[in-house]
């Protein structure tokens, strides 16, 4: 997973539900430090954490990861 491409999905599918990143995190139970520590400490957020993200923003785990341009695929 590049962290770098993982953060900029969620930052932008965030963006085009017109919801901010914060929301997001509190929606989702996560804590406030996440999306910092994906980006700059090369932390690995679990399964649970990329499947949770990827059902509130209502797209598949494979688009959040890179692995398809299409958010559609596999959800």
């Amino acid at each position: 997973m590049n962290n770098v491409q993982f953060v900029s999905t969620i930052k932008l599918l965030c963006k085009a539900k017109g919801i901010t990143v914060s929301t997001l995190l509190v929606k989702c139970s996560l804590r406030k430090s996440l999306i910092y520590d994906v980006e700059k400490r090369n932390a690995k957020p679990s399964i649970e954490i990329v499947e949770s993200i990827a059902d509130y923003l209502d797209c598949s785990v494979d688009y959040l990861l890179g692995r398809t341009d299409n958010p559609e695929i596999n959800k």
